[in-house]
């Protein structure tokens, strides 16, 4: 794997399709039922999704409706819902039905691997794995619980991540949103304990907490693996004793002080969740704390020490009382709200797993866990989750919720006043359903702030969430091409070259220093991720601003990949604007040992100065040995990403490189065959044949051939280009847009 590095598809890659900005969801406690009253219908045109664009700010509102039974209930309509913002009505600019029931693994293609589900209307789980308040033994159990969540309970179109929480350092993501069960199973495993992870795999945005095997086979979740070599050695164990033993010294000198930043660091972490798209449930895995700090100690004849309590009170030594220890500390239940209210307020609900009972322990180490477990509760109630006992069996416990959010109906509107950056305005939902049917929805949303000031981890968040949707975004102007050239037999080099428009990258952007961050992520047809590059460039532009402009940046780096099917995801982001171009296009490796002959997408050579270009930095020894491919005859050029041919250049065309493998021995004919954005075939443009070089490679030939695009109007167009042998007429195609300018 490598911290940074660099597609076409027999018929030619494609781009995933365009979905709408989306503000993030969860469940909220609140409840409201619309009575009679009248809801302005409004027409299927008018019920449009926004477009994703920097002037409009748009809300999206997941709503799930249920009846007692925790059944959802199906066919509402746009007219059924009324949304109130800060109490004023709202225009419902966009409606949309989710049903994960009708959408099953079956139907996954590799395009479409978030199955048109709009992030906002995606579930997200957070587990959550409490080291402060937990013995190791308790912790080390829960893995099992959690992986068979992710593995046996979790809906395909689920998004998930891990992470582990310490007094000491805080919260501490493992593994971001993603659909990728083997690195959550990994990271479950391993809780983070880096001598347990192959550390080559530095990826910035958090998908891979271990490096995906090359030969591995897709598809193949290893956790049995994964455990026994955990087993064996032992140190996951010695990594949680040691944590534990810390806690331990923690919790008897320090107990209040030790929730009291437990609590600010996991206020903190809802803070940062806000920014993540969709609804959000963390999974707390957690033996909890001594409720009695927070609400003081209830009635017990057998507690000793409040028996002394009240007879100290009865002849009035009130100060052999503690009475935060009696009555609860007001202070850290003031924390302990505020962090929960922030939890509410970034849409997520806790669902606490009580973890205690994986281990046996005596009668008073009993009647402890009970009072822990008051915490728990307390947590889970009041953000609308539950508390779950039995920890070894949570994921059916979980049934309900998953349940009763299997249908969604999101809602959109366009605020009409925004008031502050960052301030939080609240949303109530109504909704013309059954009698006794519940609503649930987001309490509120956060406006906007300045790129500048989001948390760190905020912006890795943001864009973790676009690469996991695979959601198109055009604030940057950016265009990918991927191919795959033979490595070996089962394992391809695949040059990623990304065009990034420099007018865009420079929209609302003021230094002429313009840091720019490039992302590249593969997943396989299993939404396994499979490898990935990253770089962040910056560039002075000083005296070239317009250069730069009237171009852009073109990036290279590559992917090493197995065959199959695969999407390759895009990001790039100006990091002082946080204008973020998004990108997905399919990749079909072949298997290059089998003999099936393979075209490659046809590479109109670029002019020299048209870009401002930046290669990859050799962070590997592969990387610095493996030869560049786009070469003819020797001599090396740059592909372009989106040609733009003109007709009559000095009567010989554009000229274009074909790769192949395995095209035969014999003669070739070449066509060509053009098709509008609409996807209609029309007349015009001349492929013709220079030249057959000489490799010297088995197996792989380079074409040189021109094309004229004699007779085609102005605009963009994809060219088809088809290789036969003559003999056989065998035929290999594939294809890339252009675009003509007479």
């Amino acid at each position: 794997m490598k911290p940074e590095s660099s597609s076409g598809r027999p018929d030619g890659p494609r781009k995933s399709p365009r979905t709408a900005l989306l503000a993030g969801a969860v469940l909220a406690p609140a409840v409201t039922l619309l009575g009679p009253g009248p809801v302005t219908p409004q027409s299927p045109d008018e019920l449009r999704q926004f477009e994703g664009r920097a002037s409009v700010f748009e809300v999206q509102v997941p709503v799930n409706v249920y009846n007692r039974s925790g059944e959802p209930v199906r066919g509402l309509e746009p007219a059924d819902f009324q949304i109130l913002d800060e109490g004023e009505v709202q225009e419902i600019t966009g409606f949309r039905v989710v049903d994960l029931d009708v959408i099953t693994p079956d139907e996954r293609r590799v395009i479409e691997n978030d199955y048109g589900i709009p992030p906002a209307a995606r579930r997200h789980f957070l587990f959550l794995f409490d080291l402060s308040f937990s013995a190791p033994t308790s912790v080390a159990k829960a893995r099992a619980a959690a992986q068979d969540f992710v593995l046996e309970h979790m809906h395909p179109a689920d998004l998930a991540a891990v992470a582990v929480h310490t007094v000491e350092s805080g919260p501490q993501l493992l593994v971001t949103f993603t659909p990728d069960r083997a690195q959550l199973a990994r990271a479950i495993a391993t809780l983070g304990n880096p001598r347990l992870l192959h550390l080559a795999a530095k990826d910035p945005l958090g998908f891979l907490i271990d490096t995906p095997s090359a030969g591995s086979t897709p598809g193949a979740l290893d956790v049995g693996g994964v455990n026994d070599e955990i087993l064996a050695m032992r140190d996951l164990d010695a990594y949680l004793r040691v944590i534990g033993n810390e806690m331990e010294k923690y919790e008897k000198s320090y107990a209040r002080g030790q929730i009291s930043s437990w609590t600010a660091s996991l206020q903190e972490m809802a803070r940062i969740l806000a920014s993540v798209e969709g609804r959000k449930h963390v999974v707390l895995f957690s033996e909890g704390f001594d409720g009695r700090l927070l609400f003081g100690r209830q009635p017990d004849h057998f507690d000793e020490e409040m028996n002394r309590e009240q007879d100290a009170i009865v002849s009035g030594e009130y100060f052999r009382v503690d009475t935060d220890n009696r009555y609860g500390n007001t202070q850290l239940q003031g924390q302990v709200n505020r962090m929960l209210r922030e939890f509410q307020r970034a849409n997520t609900v806790i669902h606490t797993v009580d973890i205690s009972g994986l281990r046996a322990d005596t009668p008073a180490e009993h009647r402890t866990r009970i009072v822990h477990r008051d915490a728990l509760f307390y947590l889970a109630n009041e953000t609308g989750g539950e508390l779950h006992e039995d920890a070894n069996d949570f994921g059916a416990e979980l049934g309900e919720v998953l349940e009763s959010s299997t249908v969604t109906y999101l809602l959109s509107f366009v605020p009409a006043d925004l008031g502050e950056p960052g301030d939080h305005r609240r949303i109530k939902v109504r909704a013309r359903a059954p009698k006794g049917a519940q609503i649930s929805h987001r309490m509120g949303y956060y406006t906007p702030r300045p790129f500048l000031e989001l948390h760190p981890m905020e912006k890795r968040l943001l864009a973790s969430d676009l690469i996991a949707a695979a959601e198109e975004r055009d604030d940057l102007e950016i265009e990918v091409l991927a191919a795959p050239f033979r490595a070996g037999d089962q394992l391809a080099y695949v040059p990623v070259i990304v065009e990034i428009g420099g007018e865009s990258l420079l929209r609302d952007h003021q230094p002429a220093r313009l840091p720019v961050e490039i992302y590249a992520y593969v997943t396989d047809e299993n939404n396994e991720m499979r490898d990935f590059f990253s770089r962040v460039v910056t560039l002075d532009l000083t005296g070239r601003e317009d250069a730069f402009a009237n171009t852009g940046l073109k990036y290279y780096g590559h992917l090493e990949l197995l065959p199959g099917d695969h999407l390759v995801r895009v990001l790039v982001r100006n990091s002082a604007t946080g204008n973020t171009g998004v990108e997905a296009v399919e990749l079909h490796v072949p298997s290059f040992g089998s003999g099936e002959p393979t075209l490659l997408p046809p590479f109109f050579h670029e002019e020299a100065g048209s870009w401002f270009l930046v290669r990859e930095q050799p962070a590997d020894q592969y990387a610095k040995t493996t030869v560049y491919p786009f070469t003819v005859n020797g001599e090396p050029y740059v592909p372009s990403v989106v040609p733009l041919v003109r007709s009559g250049r000095t009567g010989t065309g554009a000229e274009i490189c074909l790769v192949g493998y395995n095209l035969g021995q014999g003669d070739l004919d070449l066509e060509a065959t053009v098709t509008t954005s609409a996807g209609e075939r029309v007349e015009g443009g001349e492929l013709s044949l220079r030249e057959r070089t000489v490799t010297g490679i088995p197996g792989l030939d380079k074409l040189v051939a021109a094309f004229d695009p004699t007779d085609l109007p102005n605009g963009d167009y994809t060219l088809e280009v088809a290789v036969i042998e003559a003999a056989t007429q065998a035929r290999s195609a594939n294809s890339i847009p252009l675009r003509v300018l007479n």
